[in-house]
């Protein structure tokens, strides 16, 4: 989401060179890695990243032009919070517009430019509220001010009177569509979801405001359809009725309401981009892909929209001429590259497009795309200026075997300087989920580990998402057994690169990794020598008491109902398998996760130190699935780097590490 100027940067720009000469079609022709071909590149320069450092590196997203084109609005941490800042759309300096303790993002300027809207929680509870702010800056006004009532994602009306939201109560089980009167702030829900777990999401406003167009999901979000909806009486028509489980989602309506532009996996189960003409509900096919493709948005003049393109974990944009269907590869670094925008990426004047580019090695920024030059201009610069001058490890994207034949991608970074002599560490690093993927980000913790001398490898396994719904639905009710079999297939390759000490291997993950890493040293204690595990599910059976319900329909969703397959819950609960493991573990938990609870990390501990294992825990009282506030990811990572520094290296004495980090000689 950057031009690095420092030589010992440049690394970076060909970061999946390894990944390019193996380039697929699709899954079905992924070339096999060799282990052997994996290489520790020599670099004199290599040394640890200071950690502090890498966190000072800021995060943005959320961008959102002005009504008249000349300034951007971004949710940024320069701070150290998730904020609100604006910037000229030409370059400059941000402007800080709010300031809080808690996460704002969700953000979108009213049609005519005076009042800017937004979602906030408060410490992580994701109990969000709607805020509004003039947008010359001001005090904030909460609009909704409901504490058990979850209000987000603000679409205004064309109109500037109404804002269309998503709406669910705390103890609720679905998201439904309500709107906002922006005069007298009074909701009222628009749909009415009858269906546990189902959830409604809008795409757009007509113009004249009279219709809503809207997705509805179901809950292992296998299934998908769009919906015009009537403002009016909230009637609603599907558009995409079908028969089996297939996804239809709608990203944008043309500027003269009668396109829809989607993506749907109704070619063979791969999600590819099309459009759906309102009038005859009929389907044009943009892209034939099997990888995956997602729809953006129309331009205002309608002449172009937008689609990218994930391939194996590597994102690329593009630009279609609405006349001819021809479409652009816009000319970006390799890495992540999409489009970012509320409600849309293109400037009101449509000659200008915003876009995000980041890697494993290079953090995200905002670009301004001229469509008219074919070129990005960098409008934000997140990296401190420190970070330039190390020499940062890419990843590389490499395909292995699993036990039953498939082929499982994963990211892998390997440090510099190493020698092939089975002596160093190792990490798995199971990504969230497992309705996820892990892709080529950048990587705040794992540029602190690796640049630290452990080689890092993070998987892809089945129930990933970018591989089609076969692949995603493959571990359905085998949570921790396929999956969990395709991560330890990760370690094999790692040792049969020759780089691995056996006995110095950990893992280490959070949310679904986290449940990966909790079963993983419970079922398979021999691989581990160490562990962290950061807001893990260790009950099926306590989650489905103590989770938020709309997730809970999700886990039902992948492991089918609690009272007709309690055997299951059980087998794939890390509870049954824990007091196996011999591995050193580190628990970091939010005190007010509303996802996986504190009850989670809280019977994980009670149950090792019961066995008199070694463990350890740290809440972080203000943070909730995750940690937001800077002081808490420096924290976290240092804890995490010191107990594999500890269990996995030998090495103890973490003030001699926290001064080395600070770069004294």
């Amino acid at each position: 989401m950057r031009i690095e100027v420092a030589v010992s940067r440049l690394i970076g720009i060909g970061c999946c060179f390894y990944s390019i000469l193996n380039a697929a079609t699709g899954p079905d022709d992924r070339v096999l890695t060799d282990p052997r071909s994996v290489t520790s590149a020599s670099n004199a320069g290599a040394r640890p990243a200071p950690i502090d450092d890498l966190y000072y590196t800021r995060s943005v997203f959320g961008a959102a032009w002005s009504p008249d084109g000349k300034q951007i609005l971004f949710t940024a941490d320069i701070s150290g919070r998730f904020n609100l800042w604006k910037v000229r759309a030409s370059g400059g300096w941000p402007v800080q517009l709010t300031q809080s303790d808690d996460v704002q993002s969700g953000a979108a300027w009213s049609p005519d430019g005076k009042w800017i809207v937004y979602q906030q929680d408060q410490a992580g509870n994701e109990l969000y509220d709607l805020y509004a702010i003039p947008s010359d800056g001001g005090q904030p006004i909460n609009l909704t001010n409901t504490p058990d009532i979850r209000e987000l994602n603000p679409i205004w009306s064309p109109d500037g009177q109404t804002i269309s939201l998503s709406y669910k109560p705390k103890e609720a089980t679905s998201y439904d569509i309500s709107l906002l009167d922006w005069k007298t702030r009074k909701v009222h829900k628009l749909t009415n979801e009858q269906q546990a777990g189902y959830s409604w999401g809008t795409v757009a406003w007509s113009k004249n405001a009279k219709t809503i167009y809207a997705n509805r999901v179901n809950p292992p979000f296998t299934d998908a359809d769009i919906y015009r909806i009537d403002v009016a009486t909230g009637k609603a028509e599907n558009l995409t009725s079908h028969q089996g489980t297939i996804r239809y989602l709608a990203s944008s309506l043309s500027p003269d309401g009668r396109t829809l532009l989607l993506s749907s996996d109704a070619k063979g189960g791969y999600m590819n981009v099309a459009l759906l003409d309102l009038a005859s509900k009929k389907l044009t096919w943009v892209t034939d892909l099997k990888w995956e493709a997602s729809s953006g948005n129309f331009s205002p003049d309608g002449k172009n929209y937008t689609y990218t393109v994930n391939e194996d974990g590597v994102t690329n944009a593009y630009l279609v001429d609405c006349s001819t269907n021809r479409a652009e590869k816009l000319d970006l670094l390799h890495g992540l590259n999409y489009f970012s925008g509320n409600p849309t990426e293109f400037a009101p004047q449509s000659d200008r497009a915003i876009v995000s580019h980041e890697a494993s090695n290079q953090p995200g920024d905002l670009w301004v795309y001229d469509l008219a030059r074919h070129h990005a201009n960098q409008l934000t610069f997140s990296t401190i200026a420190s970070l330039q001058a190390i020499p940062l490890p890419p990843s590389q994207i490499i395909h292995y075997k699993t036990f039953d034949g498939k082929i499982i991608s994963a990211l892998l970074w390997i440090p510099f300087n190493l020698k092939r002599d089975a002596a160093n560490p190792a990490l798995v690093i199971p990504h969230g989920g497992p309705t996820g993927q892990m892709v080529d980000y950048w990587n705040s913790r794992v540029q602190a580990l690796v640049t630290r001398g452990y080689i890092c490898i993070a998987p892809n396994p089945r129930g990933s998402t970018g591989y089609g719904l076969d692949f995603q639905k493959a571990n359905f009710q085998d949570l921790g057994g396929g999956d969990l079999k395709d991560e330890l297939a990760a370690v094999d390759f790692l040792k049969a690169t020759g780089y691995v000490d056996p006995k110095k291997i950990g893992i280490t993950g959070g949310s679904y990794g986290g449940f990966m890493t909790l079963i993983a040293i419970g079922k398979a204690p021999e691989v581990w020598a160490a562990a962290v595990e950061e807001y893990g599910i260790i009950s099926w059976g306590t989650m489905l008491k103590n989770s938020d319900p709309s997730l809970n329909e999700y886990l039902k969703g992948l492991l089918g109902n609690p009272e007709e397959n309690r055997k299951i819950y059980e087998e794939d609960s890390p509870i049954t398998y824990i007091r196996n493991e011999t591995a050193p573990l580190l628990v970091l938990q939010g005190d007010n996760d509303p996802r996986v609870p504190k009850e989670e990390a809280q019977q994980v501990v009670d149950i090792l130190k019961k066995e008199g294992r070694t463990v350890d825990v740290h809440y972080y009282s203000n943070e909730g699935h995750g940690f937001a506030k800077r002081e808490n990811q420096i924290d976290s990572t240092r804890r995490t780097i010191d107990w594999f520094d500890k269990y996995l290296k030998g090495e103890a004495a973490p003030a001699a590490k926290d001064k080395a980090d600070a770069g004294t000689l």
